[in-house]
């Protein structure tokens, strides 16, 4: 098989249209079921719809993540209401953290929550995510953590406002025996610090599941480690661009 041309790198104040916009979104669902972590049809994906107004795209309520495809999105306002005819309804109690966070910060293109299995364990732990390998120093001061409150729903409106103030301008949170959430400029970065927060949640499991005195690094070490990772509105590109190609090799209807 020929290589593929190498991408070209978009400017990081280009705006995506709709339609690449929903391909992108579309992909994360099938990678998310790719990678194990769904909830079965539970948890949500979203991103705002270019344009003036609250806009944004989420799943069918009721469709597996391996099932969705760009055109069965569904529009819906910053409340989680249709905005379009659909034959799946939308669950818009599922929305209110997304909402929240999309609302709150004009950069949150993207938010990403899940249940995962790894995620929802450190989750129940109290020191919450620890510097234990390179992967997880990357997010050093950048995951927040938010109290558990309940089942996020229209009925406690208020935690609207806590969750925002907790995650601030930091792209990742652990919601507390819940599970995780992500945001990004890009459907590609909220997906990266997704994928990499996953991958250290199971990292810290794995350890300490063996047994053995875990070794944490000294401050200043973490704190290089990094500050060597790059950062800005095209983070997670790279690896984005080769997951698509993934995707169109062996899942193609997902941009239908």
């Amino acid at each position: 098989m020929p290589l593929p041309p190498p991408p070209v790198k978009p400017a990081p104040d280009r705006i995506q249209t709709e339609q690449e916009v929903r391909e992108d979104l579309a992909a994360a669902y099938r990678l998310i079921a790719l990678f194990g972590l769904t909830d079965l049809v539970f948890t949500h994906l979203s991103a705002r719809i270019p344009g003036s107004g609250h806009r944004f795209l989420v799943n069918p309520y009721g469709l597996l993540f391996e099932e969705i495809t760009a055109s069965s999105l569904v529009a819906v306002d910053a409340e989680g209401e249709p905005l379009q005819e659909t034959s799946w309804p939308v669950n818009p109690a599922g929305f209110v953290i997304h909402s929240a966070v999309h609302r709150a910060r004009e950069s949150a293109m993207c938010v990403m929550h899940t249940h995962s299995l790894a995620g929802m364990a450190v989750a129940a732990q109290s020191g919450g995510l620890l510097p234990l390998n390179q992967i997880s120093m990357e997010f050093d001061g950048r995951v927040a953590l938010h109290d558990y409150e309940g089942v996020a729903a229209d009925d406690n409106l208020s935690e609207r406002d806590r969750l925002v103030q907790d995650l601030g301008e930091r792209p990742c949170m652990i919601l507390r025996h819940h599970g995780l959430l992500t945001v990004g400029h890009t459907v590609a970065e909220a997906f990266y610090w997704m994928y990499y927060l996953e991958q250290a949640c199971r990292i810290q499991l794995a350890a300490q599941s063996s047994g053995a005195p875990l070794a944490v690094p000294p401050a200043q070490v973490v704190q290089r480690t990094r500050a060597q990772f790059s950062t800005g509105p095209t983070k997670g590109w790279l690896p984005w661009q080769a997951l698509r190609r993934k995707l169109d090799r062996e899942q193609p209807d997902y941009t239908s």
